[in-house]
């Protein structure tokens, strides 16, 4: 038998690059639609979240898969100045669909069932 818990999953994926771009440019091409289309199709169509965006340093997008279950995911981009003038872009990936988040019971969980008599 194993006793070892097992590993949470992570709340969010994040990626972290460096840029031969300036963090100007960067913004650009995460905010103006058709720059956004040639590296990122799928959020192409996306509009930022409000209240997520602080100009030239940080967006958010919501995404929806295209397949059932039709997760809804939620996008950041991050974007920081180097010293060299190039900028490190740090994307963080999070699941926010609902119907994952909700908690539920483990089958063993030794509460006490009871139905309702009809």
């Amino acid at each position: 038998m194993n006793d070892q818990l097992p590993e949470e999953k992570p709340e969010a994926l994040v990626f972290k690059y460096e840029l031969d771009a300036s963090p100007q440019k960067l913004w650009r091409a995460l905010t103006i639609p058709e720059f956004r289309a040639r590296w990122l199709p799928d959020l192409a169509e996306s509009e930022p979240e409000e209240g997520a965006t602080i100009p030239e340093k940080q967006i958010s997008y919501k995404m929806r898969e295209k397949v059932p279950p039709f997760l809804e995911t939620q996008v950041i981009f991050r974007i920081a100045d180097n010293d060299d003038g190039t900028a490190m872009l740090t994307i963080i990936h999070q699941l926010t669909d609902a119907r994952i988040r909700q908690q539920r019971d483990a089958a063993n969980s030794n509460h006490v069932l009871m139905m309702i008599a009809a």
